[in-house]
């Protein structure tokens, strides 16, 4: 089932990029995301506009080119694979994205106005995070959050989920603005799944499953098959829980802005289900985890 907040693969796509979500197409104010592949020597020119970008490998090797200036960027196999490096692009830039070999790659971006400088950030910096324990286990790769990544709006990080379990968990939310409890942020959920043990078989068909719902007086209410390539995006609302079926792993990848004068990601877990946090107390976290090798 297709809604207005849920893209399938290919749905989202303009311009050449497989998926192209601005403030504009996705019906809010400041959070975007483009994901584009390029073929072997091909490369893409990006005008950032009013927004700050990321260039986020997702699979392959990659080079930008901005204000003169050319940074690689090693990349990794797949999401799947461990942390990778990236680059921060400034607001009113034009930069080039290029990949000698071909790669998959990821472009968060979000409503700014400060004109902070075009770096790369290497793979170390990411704080790789184990939340929850037992079949509520997963890994948060911190890459581009307040703590990590100077920026003027733009959060995102991402999450991996091994097969079986569930994540973002407890549902919560960020529509509201309380102060040091919850914060305004739009996001997008963007997925990729893969069959658990990293070499799918020709009959399988990975999927995964997101919700996410609302109270009576700001209704919303979805409940989407996920495949690779498909985006999910949440305006308001409790979003969570994010399930990886028996066999199949998942990835998503969270952008989030808002117009908060500061740059927080503050969330409020909904009541009904926050309990579920403290069975974990005498859980394990889930020893297929963390995915990858710290580089």
């Amino acid at each position: 089932m297709m809604t207005e907040w849920f893209r399938k693969a290919g749905a989202a796509g303009r311009g050449g990029f497989d998926v192209a979500i601005g403030p504009r197409e996705a019906g809010w104010e400041y959070t975007g995301l483009h994901v584009l592949t390029l073929a072997a020597g091909e490369s893409k020119r990006v005008v950032a506009g009013e927004h700050e970008w990321l260039v986020l490998p997702l699979s392959g090797q990659v080079n930008v080119e901005c204000d003169g200036k050319l940074l690689f960027l090693a990349g990794r196999k797949n999401p799947f694979a461990g942390t990778t490096d990236f680059a921060y692009v400034p607001v009113s830039s034009i930069f080039t994205v290029s990949s000698a070999a071909g790669a998959r790659i990821a472009l968060p971006h979000a409503k700014a106005s400060k004109q902070l400088p075009f770096r790369r950030i290497p793979a170390e910096a990411t704080i790789v995070e184990l939340r929850g324990a037992g079949q509520s286990s997963r890994q948060v790769n911190n890459f581009g959050t307040p703590s990590v990544l100077d920026a003027e709006s733009l959060i995102a990080c991402e999450v991996l989920t091994p097969a079986g379990n569930w994540s973002s968990y407890p549902p919560h939310k960020h529509d509201e603005h309380r102060q040091d409890r919850e914060s305004i942020l739009e996001e997008i959920y963007y997925f990729e799944m893969r069959a658990e043990d990293g070499a799918t078989p020709a009959s399988a068909n990975p999927c995964g499953y997101q919700r996410v719902y609302g109270p009576k007086d700001r209704p919303i209410n979805i409940l989407a098959e996920v495949r690779s390539g498909d985006v999910v995006l949440v305006p308001h609302g409790w979003h969570g829980p994010a399930m990886a079926p028996p066999g199949y792993d998942m990835y998503y990848l969270n952008v989030m802005a808002g117009p908060g004068p500061q740059r927080e990601w503050l969330s409020t877990e909904d009541p009904d289900h926050a309990w579920v946090a403290q069975t974990w107390a005498s859980m394990k976290v889930d020893p297929r985890l963390p995915f990858g090798a710290r580089r």
